[in-house]
């Protein structure tokens, strides 16, 4: 069964499980990989959720204020031994709520080309390719989603 807790960047789950996430990356991306870690510092992180299954941290993600009507989907990592089994759909839809809690009426992210797994995750669970924000609009290797979670939340 698979149990899910809301915190925030200062839980010790939650670090060690991005701590996988970027031990990951770094093979992942290659050269590229300080241009974007520079972007996920995990230290003013108030929202964060992390999976348990069996009282063993295996997912995590985060959202962070990115405007006044939007939140940042950060640091979505499963262990590889968990994946496929929906617990990054469960933790994503719980930062999602939270979101909506927060009056927050849409969801954006980045996640690298590399990362077909992230990918995956977020068309299956209705996230639309847009235009690349941010630091990320001139870079070839990411791709940004969007998702507008207020009105799913509503129905």
């Amino acid at each position: 069964m698979v149990s899910l807790l809301r915190t925030n960047s200062e839980n010790i789950d939650f670090i060690a499980l991005v701590r996988y996430l970027d031990a990951d990356l770094v093979l992942r991306d290659g050269e590229d990989h300080a241009f974007f870690a520079q972007f996920n510092k995990i230290g003013q992180i108030k929202y964060a959720v992390v999976a348990y299954v069996d009282d063993l941290p295996v997912a995590c993600g985060a959202i962070k204020e990115f405007s006044s009507d939007t939140m940042e989907v950060k640091r979505m990592f499963t262990l590889p031994e968990y994946r496929g089994k929906g617990i990054a759909s469960q933790v994503l839809a719980e930062l999602e709520g939270w979101a909506c809690e927060l009056g927050v009426c849409k969801c954006v992210l980045e996640t690298g080309i590399k990362q077909p797994e992230g990918i995956a995750l977020y068309k299956k669970n209705d996230y639309l390719v847009i235009p690349n924000y941010g630091q990320y609009a001139d870079i070839e290797g990411s791709i940004c989603f969007q998702k507008n979670v207020k009105i799913l939340r509503d129905k």
